[in-house]
C-alpha cells in the first residue's frame, strides 16, 4: 500500500472523528493546529478570521473530552489565547517552545538581545521584496511570501543565513509559503507527548490534526501511540498522516456537530 492509497477519503475521516469523540469521549485526546487546520489561511497572517461560534464549539468539545483538548501551533501562546478568548485551553505555542499545562503552569520563551537584532536586520534586508511579510513572534520570526512567490529562492537563502547566524538554539522551519526561524528545541510531537503525561490526557489515545510540515512530528507521535492522524488539505505522499480532511471548514463542521451532541446530552442530564 503506497502513501496515497492508505489515506481515507476526507468525508470518512470526518465521520470517524465525530463518532469517536461523540461515542468514546473518555478514550481520546484531541490535538489541533490552528492556521490551515481550524482557521482558513489568509494572505497576511493577521488577516485570519475566527468564526464567532468556534471558541464556544472548542470549549464544548473540550468539556466533552474532560478537558483533553490541546492546541499545538506555530503562533505564540498569547496570540493564540486572543484568538479564542474568553476560553483558555492547554496550548503549545511556537511549535512547542511555549507551553501551558493543564493546571495553568506556563513556559514562555524570550528572545535574546542578539536574536532581536537579527529580526530587525531581517526586516531591513527584505524591505525591497514587495509582498514579503515579516511576522515577529517574539522568540521566533516568520517570513511569509504568499503575496510574493517569486521571492521563494532568495528568501530561503536569506533565512538560511540568518538562522545560521542565530546559532544552534534556533532552526529554520519551512512551511506553506513561509520560512520561519524558531527555537530549535521546539517540536510539536514532543509537545503532544508532554500533554499525554498530564492529568486529563494521560491514558488516552491521541488524535492529531494539522496541515503542514510542522505537524508531521505530532502525526508520527499519534500513530506511534496507537491514535489517529488527520492532514487537512490536499493529498501529500510525503505525509505520515493516516487520513485527511478536505479543509478547515470540514474540521470546524465536525467540531460543531460534536459540540451540539455534547450540549444536548448535558441538557438531557440536567432535565
Amino acid at each position: 500500500m503506497n502513501e496515497q492509497e492508505k489515506l481515507r477519503p476526507s468525508d470518512a475521516a470526518i465521520r470517524h472523528l465525530i463518532r469517536r469523540l461523540t461515542d468514546e469521549p473518555d478514550r481520546w485526546a484531541l490535538f489541533l493546529d490552528i492556521d490551515g487546520t481550524l482557521l482558513d489561511l489568509a494572505a497576511r497572517p493577521d488577516d485570519i478570521q475566527v468564526p464567532l461560534s468556534l471558541p464556544h464549539d472548542l470549549n464544548a468539545v473540550s468539556a466533552r473530552l474532560g478537558g483533553a483538548l490541546g492546541l499545538v501551533t506555530g503562533r505564540s501562546l498569547p496570540y493564540a489565547d486572543r484568538l479564542f478568548a474568553p476560553f483558555r485551553f492547554p496550548i503549545a505555542g511556537l511549535h512547542g517552545a511555549e507551553f501551558r499545562s493543564v493546571d495553568g503552569r506556563t513556559t514562555i520563551v524570550s528572545a535574546t538581545p542578539a536574536f532581536m537584532g537579527l529580526k530587525q536586520r531581517l526586516v531591513d534586508q527584505t524591505a525591497w521584496m514587495e509582498g514579503v511579510l515579516i511576522e515577529d513572534k517574539g522568540a521566533a520570526v516568520a517570513a511569509h511570501y504568499r503575496l510574493a512567490p517569486a521571492y521563494n529562492t532568495a528568501l530561503e537563502k536569506l533565512m538560511q543565513d540568518v538562522a545560521e547566524e542565530a546559532g544552534p538554539d534556533w532552526v529554520l522551519q519551512p512551511g506553506k509559503m513561509v520560512f520561519e526561524i524558531r527555537p530549535a528545541r521546539a517540536d510539536k510531537g514532543e509537545a503532544v507527548a508532554s500533554y499525554l503525561e498530564e492529568p486529563g490526557f494521560a491514558g488516552r489515545l491521541p488524535i492529531a490534526i494539522g496541515d503542514d510540515l510542522t505537524d508531521e512530528t505530532m502525526f508520527a507521535l499519534a500513530n506511534a501511540r496507537g491514535g489517529q492522524s488527520i492532514r487537512v488539505g490536499s493529498l501529500n505522499p510525503a505525509t505520515c498522516a493516516l487520513s485527511r480532511a478536505s479543509s478547515p471548514s470540514a474540521i470546524r463542521s465536525a467540531l460543531a456537530t460534536i459540540a451540539v451532541a455534547a450540549t444536548g446530552e448535558q441538557q438531557t442530564a440536567a432535565s
